[in-house]
């Protein structure tokens, strides 16, 4: 028997030694301002494709995309949606982007348009990480440096609220959407009372002190033909929202919401998570104190019948509570896992997570699922990434490498060192025109005016001072995890301990369970689908404490579901670690 390799001819985007026709290639500039600096970048950004394209004999352009927006969600940017679109439509071949953050801001979306144009046979070529999608053996590279990407994000959405805060300090108005009863004046930042509206929130706040509940005053003003601030008929939800609301007797509460994801910009009310700030008298009042604070008392007696006597209710902060709060899914009825704890106030208290449908529902709905404890899948998770990690340690030395250049950018420290010198040079200033005054080389007025304008200057520079120190903060406490995270894997060895930012930064689900192709159930194999599109599975059961399976725990099962279920041979570990 004779036996002849065939070599496979693997494309190398870029090598004119491949005797094919030229690669077609696009590419994706974007800025984030559209002011007369960015837009310089812009036009600079072009010119760089286009000589660069030039320069290479196999390539030939196909179009240069480009996007002037400020915003994290790519479903904003158009002719980013057209270049994906053109690219799977077989029109390109490979996509030339100056850097990861500028292809795309976040690891889901990052990921996502890499894998889909991947499959396509599409390459990206990330010049400032030296990257290109088809050819580099990184998927763990690529994770890390879009998790980069991501923080920088988030650093800047830190900034943001830090600004937020302080305008927020100084009383100003931030995100108004308006109320009933009062007009918003946006250039003067006012507001004033809109006295056909305000006889509304008068007869509200009259009636519910009379006694009337707010499914009566909202049929009472649906009746009457009155309509919401926006135009909507009246709900006793938007009744009890007038009753509640502070600004009816003049103050305003700035921050009752915030947002809790970068990203995805999903806002929740803010019920202490979040500072907020209370200024009293801050506008012309609709409604006397006295008479707000009685709605008040009615308002939390009515509340107070409704719950249950002795509850004390915490609210949770927000739906990522926990490490693996949304992360799980069943993997016998696809629902998700909930979080609960056993025996609690004994000694024998442990977390568990357990299919909601089979503890919800009963096994009638998921009979295969079982309550697994939080430190199997933490420890399951440290196996999982050991096996990632040793099945690429022939290339962490290149990959730390590209990670150090990505993150030793110090653009934030120049520009904090120009914001400073900005900052003394004002000082300077503002010495130089006391000294004029003194030596009557200037007038008082004059110098007032200056004085003035140098200060607005000053106030401004100090707040981006304050917001740079907030994002120079936030670097370097991922720095400092990305070096941990560097001396774990260059020493080929397991995370000693669960890392929640590291098991976020990775992985995008983790399924829990399992039916084989031979129809062995296993509710202890527990599978985790990396974000970059991999997976591995790992044998949950060898972190129970009994360090065995019970003979129940890896069932045999007919597919049809028509014969009884019997146990497992006690020979066949199909459970492994890859």
């Amino acid at each position: 028997m004779e036996i002849e390799e065939i070599k496979a001819i693997k494309p190398s985007w870029g090598d004119t030694t491949i005797p094919k026709e030229k690669i077609r290639v696009a590419a994706y500039c974007r800025v984030s301002k559209d002011d007369s600096e960015q837009l310089l970048s812009y036009e600079s950004q072009q010119k760089h494709y286009l000589n660069l394209i030039k320069e290479k004999p196999d390539w030939e352009l196909t179009g240069i995309y480009a996007d002037v927006i400020t915003g994290t969600q790519v479903t904003k940017r158009i002719d980013f949606q057209r270049l994906i679109d053109d690219a799977l439509d077989g029109k390109v071949d490979m996509i030339i982007t100056k850097s990861i953050a500028r292809f795309a801001r976040n690891t889901f979306d990052t990921l996502k348009y890499v894998r889909q144009l991947k499959e396509s046979g599409i390459a990206v070529f990330f010049e400032k990480e030296n990257i290109n999608t088809m050819t580099m053996d990184g998927e763990l590279l690529l994770a890390i440096l879009s998790s980069v990407a991501q923080q920088e994000v988030e650093n800047i959405s830190a900034n943001v609220k830090k600004g937020l805060k302080m305008k927020m300090k100084r009383g100003e108005i931030v995100g108004f959407q308006g109320c009933l009863g009062y007009e918003y004046d946006k250039e003067t930042k006012q507001l004033s009372i809109n006295h056909t509206e305000a006889e509304i929130v008068k007869y509200i706040f009259k009636r519910y002190i009379a006694g009337n509940g707010a499914t009566i005053i909202s049929r009472e003003l649906n009746e009457q033909g009155l309509k919401t601030k926006l135009g909507n008929t009246w709900k006793p939800n938007s009744v009890l929202r007038i009753i509640k609301n502070e600004k009816y007797i003049g103050d305003m509460l700035l921050g009752k919401s915030f947002t809790i994801d970068p990203i995805g910009k999903r806002r929740i009310a803010n019920h202490g998570e979040e500072d907020q700030y209370y200024v009293k008298n801050h506008h012309e009042p609709i409604i006397n104190r006295e008479t707000f604070e009685k709605a008040q008392e009615f308002l939390n007696k009515r509340s107070y019948n409704r719950m249950p006597r002795g509850s004390n209710v915490k609210r949770e902060k927000y739906s990522r509570k926990y490490a693996f709060s949304s992360m799980l899914e069943c993997g016998f009825c696809g629902g998700r896992l909930t979080r609960s704890a056993w025996h609690t106030n004994t000694k024998y208290r442990k977390v568990v997570w357990h299919c909601h449908s089979n503890s919800s529902q009963g096994k009638m709905v998921c009979e295969h699922s079982k309550g697994i404890p939080e430190d199997i899948i933490e420890n399951a998770f440290l196996k999982s990434f050991s096996l990632i990690v040793n099945k690429k340690r022939n290339r962490v030395d290149e990959v730390f490498k590209k990670v150090e250049t990505t993150l030793g950018s110090d653009t934030a420290t120049k520009k904090m060192k120009t914001l400073q010198k900005q900052l003394y040079d004002i000082e300077l200033k503002k010495k130089k025109l006391i000294n004029l005054l003194l030596e009557e080389k200037i007038e008082k007025e004059l110098l007032e005016t200056s004085l003035l304008e140098l200060g607005e200057k000053e106030t401004s520079l100090k707040d981006s001072i304050d917001m740079l120190t907030v994002q120079l903060e936030h670097e370097v406490e991922f720095n400092e995890r990305i070096n941990t995270f560097k001396q774990v894997v260059q020493k080929n060895a397991s995370l000693k301990n669960f890392d929640r930012e590291i098991f976020e930064s990775l992985i995008e689900k983790v399924i829990i369970g399992s039916i084989d192709d031979d129809g062995i159930i296993d509710p202890y194999k527990i599978t985790f689908i990396y974000k970059t599109g991999s997976n591995n599975t790992v044998d949950g059961s060898k972190y129970r404490k009994d360090g065995r399976k019970k003979k129940s725990d890896a069932l045999s099962v007919n597919k049809h579901h028509d014969t009884d279920v019997l146990p497992v041979n006690k020979n066949d570990d199909t459970c492994g670690d890859m």
